[in-house]
């Protein structure tokens, strides 16, 4: 079954879904801050490098034999980002669905999965997401669209997005989103379960954040000082617990398990515990791949260490795109 990956970033959603049996000729990212790194873990992968509003069904069509099964993708999401400036759909950004529309539109595969951050569900968005439900199933797919967490998924993270999965309406598949592996408490993976061994040989990045020649796999932390939006809360969670949501950004990353949660002094003030300051780090690139799932041999290409946290945070959990790739195979395969 071959898939068409669209807004591919490092890969993750790809990973999950090669796990699962699917093969992906064909991918495109704008950011050539990624290229490199798609490129290496994903060898069998052709990478169309630019803009995805410049590409049709032409451009793609000579790097694969047979059909397209499934298109695959996140469209960027810091429009509809609550920590964004929630523009959604009036943004360029979220006009980006569009464009994964007309290439829907365009291959007709037999499914397709669109995936976003939960903020797309605020009620100023409303009117944006019933837009986009009606522009696909205009196109022809009954949909679906599901809200998860992670961390019902085998990820150490709570981490919550939004998926729109769709299949051809004359297919007449029943599609059922998956419950999830690790949903009952005792099932859930935690810090200790994923990252306890690297904090041993985690070195600080080198000046102004650029890469450590003398990190080891990636295990290297962004340095720097915390603004007072990072300090207004508390950004520890214990080895015991699942991370938070893992940010495309170093200088917001949580901090390390080995220190203890941060002290509430005041309404948007939170300190580090006195005479423990020294504990007191960001993750490392690799403890947050990691954390999102990627295997140890997944290797992260770059200069400034913030390109490795912004590639790995707007990824999808390995694991979870994994568990959707599967339900969805086995719906086909039922089919067909």
């Amino acid at each position: 079954m071959n898939l068409l990956s669209l807004f591919s970033g490092c890969g993750g959603l790809d990973l999950g879904f090669k796990r699962a049996g699917f093969k992906i000729p064909v991918a495109n990212e704008i950011d050539k801050n990624i290229w490199q790194t798609f490129k290496i873990n994903h060898p069998d992968t052709y990478l169309i490098e630019g803009d995805v509003r410049k590409i049709s069904k032409r451009n793609i069509t000579p790097f694969f034999c047979g059909e397209i099964t499934g298109i695959i993708g996140g469209p960027p999401c810091q429009s509809w980002s609550e920590a964004g400036n929630l523009s959604g759909i009036n943004d360029e950004r979220g006009k980006l669905f569009f464009d994964y529309v007309r290439l829907l539109k365009e291959f007709k595969p037999k499914f397709f999965l669109a995936e976003n951050v939960s903020g797309m569900l605020a009620k100023r968005h409303s009117a944006a997401v019933q837009n986009i439900l009606n522009l696909f199933e205009e196109s022809g797919y009954n949909v679906t669209l599901t809200m998860a967490n992670a961390k019902n998924y085998g990820v150490a993270e709570e981490r919550k997005r939004i998926f729109f999965i769709g299949f051809r309406k004359d297919l007449q598949i029943d599609f059922k989103f998956p419950k999830g592996s690790t949903t009952a408490v005792s099932k859930k993976l935690t810090l200790r379960n994923v990252i306890w061994d690297l904090q041993f040989s985690a070195v600080p990045a080198a000046e102004k954040n650029y890469h450590n020649p003398n990190s080891i796999n990636n295990n290297e932390y962004f340095t720097g000082g915390f603004s007072p939006i990072f300090m207004s809360r508390n950004r520890v969670k214990t080895w015991d617990e699942q991370a938070f949501t893992i940010q495309a950004s170093g200088r917001q990353c949580q901090l390390h398990p080995q220190a203890p949660p941060m002290i509430k002094v005041g309404r948007n003030d939170c300190r580090f515990v006195e005479g423990k300051e020294n504990l007191y780090r960001r993750m490392t690139v690799r403890e947050i791949a990691r954390i999102q799932g990627f295997p140890d041999d997944f290797k992260f290409v770059y200069e400034n260490v913030n390109d490795a946290y912004k590639m790995i945070g707007n990824a999808v959990p390995v694991n979870l795109a994994y568990e959707i790739a599967v339900s969805i195979k086995l719906s086909l395969e039922e089919k067909f």
